[in-house]
Parts: structure tokens; C-alpha cells; sequence
């Protein structure tokens, strides 16, 4: 594998940013999930750049549920970032990062009465998942603005699983009812609106979102020409793909926002929607390259048809591969020039579908080598669990060959807080 910056292959040792991986596993345990700094900032810069030049009016709000951590969060904060926020819970940790109530859009689904309770008391922006939710909103409280979830149809993703719209999608307002939705909430009193889409994650082809844009400007029309409502801003989600596999193609941010954008700004003219802002909401694209999981071999065994390597990381530390059937490259950390073996990597939980791989060429290991989980910035620790009683593993920020502990490792007696 042809490694990218912040990742070296020094005299067959992994670097990141300047940072030995040795050195970062002897010095915080593993497993432990590792993130570069400086690629979180490139990342937002680079995204930036390209949404802002074709558009005057933009905002990047960074999609939490991909990582979550407070240092994570303060970087792309110090860039400019605002945030998209799934659950009360990323509320408060974006609350305590240092984000203001109107730098957040909540976009829930299936939202209790007491979450709507907390995000009407933390003042955050809302993004309307269902009618329900809105006619229990407004029995609670008007607000100044929300925005409305249009299911437009149209998804598209890596994996059934992360298709967030359709006619299967449980997310959204199927885009024939927005009118009703929208009437309800102007005649509540709400006096400002946007309107917001996501279509699935893991997307490379920009058509997918011109297809589902089209759809969701004609609603955002239609609502217009029914009820009189304007639009503050229109959110077009997020769901931009990442090279997980080595020969996987980099996204031309370029191309690919100089061809959406184009598309948008005719369809608002030809809707008679004016200029509203245009947000997007990128998660994976953000994180996702930054981080690798370090993890240590423990095992090496064989049967008469395979040869297995048992490491100390299982699915209950990064779940994608199990739940999607997620490739993550893997790098033999401490042994990058050795000879290459064909071989299965499996961890430590007492289930069958605790692998990373199958039949993957990798250098040579011994037991106590260090294996890299390549880009696993984004819904790694974010989906890990205790699964077989397993603590958490530790979190650990990397920057110009500096390494700081962003989150301690869990430890047994962590397992037990809160049990009688």
C-alpha cells in the first residue's frame, strides 16, 4: 500500500504524523485508536475551499455521530465547523466542546417527548423528523426556526444499511406530506424555516445528489407556491465517500461541488426559492482518515485450510467490519517490510464474526507484533461497545510528533459504575 500523509513507513515501522505507532502502543496499551490533528484540519480546509468558491453563502456542519471525542470536536470547531447532532447526548458534547446552542442542528429520529424537553431548554436549532414530532413540539413551545427532514425518494450508500432515504428509509417526511408539515408549523406561529435531506453515506457519484437535490428543491418549491414559507437555508446532508481500499479513488471535491453546485443554483431560480444558505454535513470525510486502531497480536495458530492471526481488538472496538462488511486495510505496524502471508485476523470476543479480515496478504507477524486498522476515524470508537465485558479503549491526539491522551482507557471496575 502506497501510504499517504500523515502515514510513513520508516525503515519498516508506521508513522503518524511524526509519530512512532510503537511508541504510541508501549506508551497507552492497545487497543487504542490514534488520530492525526493536522489531517482533521486538512480535511475541513480542503471541503471548505471547494463548497465555499462556488456559492456565497455556505456552512459545513460536522455530522458527530462519526466521532464524537471533545478534542475532535474543538479542532473542527477552531476551523470553523458547526455541528449536526443525532441525539441529546451529542447536544451536550458539543454544548461542552465549546459550540453554541445556534451553531447545532439536532436532526433525530423517533424523538421522545423529554429529548424534545432538553434540546427546547439547550435552544438548539431543529430539524423535523415527522409530523408527530412536530405537533408535540408545538404543544411544548414555538420556536423561531426549523427545518424540516424531506425523505425525497432517492438514497444511496455503501450499504443497505446506510441508505438514509427511500421508500424503506424510516427517516424523514415523505416528501408529498412536506406541505402539510409545513402549513402546520407556519399556522403554529414558526416564523423561519430551512429544509434538509440525507440521502445515505459512502457516496463517490455526485449524480446521486444531483437526482435527490432536484426532488428536494421541487417539494421546497411546491411548499412555497402552497403556503407562502421561505427558505433561510437548504441542507443537502452530507454521506461524501473515503478511500478505504488502496486503490480506491479520492472524491474531486472540485468537480464534484463545481457540478452540484451549478445544478442548485439553476433549480433555485427555476423554483423561485431566491439564495438561500446551502449547508452540508459531512461526518466520514472529516475523520475518517485520520485515525488508525493499533492493535496487538496475541495468537498465531492454523488448521489444514487457513492460517490465523488473533489480535486484542475485537468487533466490540470497531464493529464496520462485522455490521457491513466494512474492508479496512490493514498494516503490519511493526513489521511493514517483511515477507507477506495470507491470513485471517480475528479478535478476542466469543463470536464467529469477530474478524477483519479474511484471507488478506499481510507482512510476516510474530506474536506482540503491532497490526494498523487503517482509517478508522469515524465510527470506530463512536460504535464501540463492552460487548464480552470489555472495557473502552483509549483515544490519543497526534500532531507534528507529539501524542496527547484524548480519552482514557476503560478499565474492569468502569464495567461496574453504576450497578447495584
Amino acid at each position: 500500500m502506497a501510504l499517504n500523509w500523515p502515514y510513513e513507513n520508516r525503515s519498516g515501522y508506521l508513522y503518524v504524523d511524526g509519530v512512532s505507532t510503537l511508541d504510541a502502543a508501549r506508551r497507552f496499551g492497545t487497543p487504542l485508536y490514534l488520530y492525526s490533528e493536522n489531517k482533521i484540519r486538512r480535511q475541513y480546509k480542503l471541503l471548505a475551499e471547494a463548497f465555499s468558491k462556488q456559492y456565497p453563502k455556505t456552512r459545513i456542519l460536522y455530522a458527530t455521530k462519526a466521532n464524537t471525542n471533545l478534542s475532535i470536536l474543538r479542532v473542527l470547531r477552531d476551523e470553523g465547523a458547526e455541528v449536526d447532532a443525532v441525539s441529546p447526548g451529542e447536544v451536550h458534547t458539543a454544548l461542552e466542546a465549546g459550540y453554541k446552542p445556534e451553531q447545532i442542528l439536532f436532526t433525530g429520529t423517533s424523538v421522545g417527548l423529554d429529548e424534545l424537553l432538553y434540546l427546547l431548554d439547550a435552544g438548539v436549532r431543529m430539524n423535523i423528523d415527522s409530523e408527530s414530532q412536530l405537533d408535540r413540539l408545538l404543544e411544548q413551545e414555538v420556536p423561531k426556526m426549523i427545518s424540516v427532514r424531506v425523505n425525497p425518494e432517492l438514497g444511496a450508500g455503501h450499504h443497505e444499511h446506510v441508505i438514509t432515504a427511500g421508500p424503506h428509509a424510516k427517516f424523514g417526511v415523505w416528501d408529498e406530506d412536506a406541505v402539510s408539515v409545513y402549513s402546520k408549523a407556519k399556522n403554529g406561529g414558526v416564523k423561519r424555516f430551512g429544509i434538509q435531506m440525507h440521502i445515505g453515506s459512502g457516496i463517490h457519484d455526485v449524480e446521486h445528489y444531483i437526482r435527490a437535490t432536484k426532488r428536494l428543491l421541487e417539494v421546497a418549491g411546491h411548499v412555497r407556491e402552497e403556503t407562502g414559507v421561505g427558505f433561510d437555508f437548504v441542507d443537502l446532508g452530507g454521506g461524501i465517500s473515503v478511500p478505504y481500499k488502496p486503490d480506491d479513488p479520492q472524491v474531486d471535491l472540485d468537480a464534484f461541488f463545481s457540478k452540484l453546485i451549478l445544478f442548485v443554483k439553476g433549480k433555485l431560480m427555476e423554483e423561485r426559492l431566491g439564495e438561500p444558505e446551502l449547508w452540508f454535513e459531512p461526518g466520514r470525510y472529516l475523520v475518517a482518515e485520520s485515525g488508525v486502531l493499533l492493535t496487538r497480536v496475541t495468537t498465531l495458530k492454523h488448521n489444514p485450510e487457513r492460517s490465523f492471526v488473533g489480535v486484542d481488538a475485537g468487533f466490540n472496538t470497531l464493529v464496520r467490519p462485522a455490521m457491513y462488511g466494512s474492508y479496512h486495510h490493514i498494516l503490519a505496524a511493526s513489521a511493514m517490510n517483511a515477507p507477506e502471508d495470507i491470513i485471517d485476523i480475528y479478535g478476542p470476543l466469543c463470536e464467529s464474526g469477530d474478524l477483519f479480515a479474511r484471507e488478506r496478504k499481510l507482512p510476516r507477524v510474530t506474536e506482540g507484533a503491532l497490526l494498523a486498522i487503517m482509517h478508522t476515524g469515524a465510527y470506530g470508537f463512536s460504535m464501540a461497545s463492552r460487548y464480552n465485558s470489555r472495557p473502552l479503549p483509549a483515544e490519543v491526539m497526534v500532531r507534528d510528533g507529539e501524542a496527547k491522551l484524548i480519552r482514557k482507557r476503560e478499565t474492569l471496575s468502569d464495567l461496574l459504575q453504576g450497578q447495584t
